[in-house]
């Protein structure tokens, strides 16, 4: 009896090794998309997320890059712990599960206060949000202390395809525009369907992208984005639900191993 009874219990810590080196190998490739989100976000976005006044997107961002890089070394640790069947390193396994899980959670946060930061139920504060981008767009643009402020304008405009944050015609209070630096410019050139040098002295639809602004599409990014942070963000922690359970049950089953 005593024999039938070791052997079940040592079928079921090898059935459960497996399930846990299993849930690492998904879990390392989870981490990997992670840090993809995080980096993508910061390297391609983070210019013109910039122009918004807010660190809470980036903030969100810069979580997600963090607990990437732990999720993969968590991974490689949970299958040293499972096939060395000690239990001091499932013990500090199941803690980095554990803040992976509370990062996510915080990450989750941040963006649902972003979420209702810039989309906000009361319209007031959503017009003056988009009145705080135009004022940052028609000030600040070409001024020589705020070369960011200039470039991820350009880059805005040009890749929403779109002119100004209402619509074209905020750039006529723009300090800019009204200088003679201008030299005559209606629009900064990245208003222009083909960008040209000088072309934004020309104000004409087939030349300005004069339909929509680009606080518009820039909602209509964010929304999307924040989806898929929240997506991946969900899909592992339900996933980390099981590492925990497979990680609790292994350790009741091995045997306390000596330091």
């Amino acid at each position: 009896m005593r024999d039938y009874s070791e052997n079940k219990e040592t079928c079921g810590t090898i059935c459960l090794k497996y399930l846990l080196f299993i849930f690492n190998f998904f879990f390392w490739l989870a981490g990997g998309a992670v840090m993809a989100v995080g980096i993508w976000t910061l390297a391609e976005k983070s210019d013109y997320i910039s122009l918004l006044q807010s660190n809470t997107y980036m903030a969100t961002a810069y979580i997600l890059v963090v607990a990437g890089v732990v999720v993969m070394i968590t991974g490689i640790l949970g299958c040293c712990a499972t096939f060395r069947e000690q239990r001091s390193l499932l013990r500090v396994y199941f803690i980095l599960l554990l803040c992976i899980f509370l990062l996510e959670v915080i990450a989750g946060i941040l963006a649902y206060i972003y979420y209702q930061q810039f989309f906000p139920m009361s319209p007031q504060l959503n017009t003056e949000l988009k009145q705080n981008l135009k004022e940052t767009m028609t000030q600040k643009y070409m001024k020589p202390e705020e070369v960011s402020v200039t470039s991820a304008v350009d880059k805005l405009q040009q890749e929403f395809k779109c002119c100004g944050s209402h619509n074209a015609s905020d750039w006529s209070d723009s300090e800019w525009i009204k200088s003679p630096d201008a030299l005559n410019r209606k629009f900064p050139d990245s208003c222009c369907k083909t960008v040209t040098d000088k072309c934004g002295q020309r104000d004409h639809p087939s030349n300005i992208y004069k339909e929509g602004g680009c606080i518009t599409k820039l909602e209509n990014f964010i929304q999307e984005h924040l989806k898929i942070i929240g997506a991946v963000g969900i899909g592992i922690a339900f996933v980390q639900i099981f590492g925990m359970l497979f990680t609790c049950c292994l350790y009741r089953n091995l045997k306390s191993e000596p330091y």
